[in-house]
């Protein structure tokens, strides 16, 4: 896979060739941060976590349809994390959600958790999930109107335009 990187100034980079979409924002409190001054790692992952949600309810895996509905939702089976940039109380963020591959049963998202003062990316991270039955705990299927929808953020879809 291969996307386009530009420079915009000594602190800013954009990609292109991503459908990304914004699936948190928030300004960082000063409770997210620890005593080191700045953004605990937990918040992150925290951030991340909403955005799966998000992007899935998009993709028409919502609350209810996972309580009463079909019972399915993405989890979260491995990570692969780089750490940026610090975020400080005050900073606004937002995340951006993109996919990079989809099979069977599973999904991976990349998340990038951007400081949008300078557009800076702080945070980047990969997460693999299966589509699990919340019935049998085990992987399931991933629904065809799920992909179907989740072709919007497909990222070498965009490559392709």
């Amino acid at each position: 896979m291969m996307f386009l990187r530009v420079k915009l100034s000594a602190k800013t980079e954009r990609n292109y060739g991503m459908a990304a979409m914004t699936s948190f924002r928030s300004v960082v409190d000063p409770a997210d941060c620890d005593f080191l001054g700045h953004m605990n790692v937990s918040r992150y992952f925290a951030a991340c976590s909403d955005g799966v949600f998000a992007i899935q309810s998009e993709m028409g895996l919502t609350a209810s349809d996972m309580r009463s509905g079909r019972r399915l939702s993405f989890a979260v089976v491995h990570a692969e994390s780089d750490f940026r940039s610090e975020l400080s109380a005050g900073d606004a963020i937002r995340l951006e959600t993109s996919i990079i591959e989809m099979g069977a049963k599973s999904i991976t998202f990349r998340h990038r958790l951007v400081r949008s003062e300078d557009d800076a990316t702080a945070f980047e991270t990969v997460f693999k999930c299966v589509m699990l039955s919340l019935e049998t705990r085990r992987a399931a299927d991933i629904p065809d109107e799920v992909r179907q929808r989740a072709d919007a953020w497909q990222e070498e879809a965009t490559q392709q335009r």
